[in-house]
């Protein structure tokens, strides 16, 4: 029986890179970051890994990327585990239904950010990481904590994309200037955004990026060691807030066609979760106009539909 579900799912992801790697409309690249405007939308990878550990790996799986707003999970992880609940005094748990560097519901919402998934709700738990601590400290720990999470630790961040973030982040330094004005940032901006740039610069490849999603689809456990990154509500709830606004403006329609917890980067990656079932990360440069990877979404939303992994059922 096992083996019949393992050959499912590794016919299934070889049908989808074939389908992909055919695919004409490929998106547009991220073109207002300088390093991610070279990226050739040619390229599509995915990885899958389910729960008794069985790892497939289609296409450019094994090409490491710029991970980019994905890091928001991990961010969102590790500063729940510092401070908690009170985390939630700085971040709201809303969808933002705008675009995911607007300043508009700022203004209006007192500088408190909608969610810890858009840019100005992940400078805000960037901050609350960096508390205590100075910026290097802090990238340290949270590049150690993926590394931890993929079990790997060549995991690394691209430096000429932190440096192409800083260089052009001018929205992002408005964004943290207006949260600070009403008190939501406690560190020096520059401090802040130094930080938070770089650990949008991560680089993973799909497979990495899906060994550090396991513990998200194993009610919190990391099947490496066996223990608690999170206990099992904290991971349900991360989940939740994956598949409300994980997407950003896009995050309905995911939910709609996709049915799984998920976030996405402008580097054209998404990181998905089937809770129970497996951890999944696909990978295409190109993205639709809400910033999401196009070959992405339709890839998992064709491997949900044929292996039944959809929350709202088969």
């Amino acid at each position: 029986m096992m083996g019949s579900s393992v050959g499912k799912l590794q016919t299934a992801v070889e049908e989808i890179v074939d389908e992909m790697r055919g695919m004409s409309e490929r998106g547009t690249v991220a073109s207002y970051i300088p390093e991610l405007a070279c990226v050739d939308t040619k390229y599509f990878g995915i990885a899958v890994i389910e729960s008794d550990g069985n790892v497939i790996v289609g296409g450019d799986g094994d090409v490491p990327f710029s991970i980019q707003s994905i890091s928001k999970v991990f961010t969102l992880t590790l500063a729940l585990g510092k401070v908690g609940n009170r985390l939630w005094t700085r971040v709201g748990r809303e969808p933002s239904g705008s675009p995911f560097n607007s300043i508009v519901q700022l203004e209006r919402e007192q500088g408190i950010p909608r969610n810890p998934f858009i840019n100005a709700g992940a400078i805000a738990v960037t901050d609350l990481i960096l508390s205590g601590h100075q910026p290097r400290e802090a990238l340290g720990e949270i590049l150690r904590f993926m590394q931890f999470l993929a079990d790997d630790p060549t995991v690394t961040i691209d430096q000429e994309v932190a440096a192409s973030e800083h260089r052009t982040g001018f929205r992002n330094a408005a964004l943290a200037n207006y949260m600070k004005s009403f008190g939501v940032l406690d560190n020096p901006v520059d401090f802040t955004l130094g930080v938070y740039f770089h650990h949008c610069a991560i680089a993973m490849s799909c497979r990495q990026l899906a060994m550090a999603g396991r513990f998200l689809a194993q009610n919190g456990s990391n099947p490496s060691t066996g223990l608690a990154v999170v206990q099992p509500e904290r991971a349900r709830r991360i989940n939740a807030l994956m598949l409300t606004c994980g997407h950003y403006d896009g995050s309905g329609e995911f939910a709609y066609r996709v049915g799984l917890p998920g976030k996405s980067g402008v580097g054209g990656g998404i990181l998905a979760v089937a809770p129970g079932k497996a951890s999944i990360a696909v990978w295409s440069p190109g993205l639709d106009t809400t910033g999401n990877s196009r070959l992405g979404q339709i890839a998992l939303e064709k491997l949900a539909k044929k292996m039944g992994w959809s929350i709202f059922g088969a």
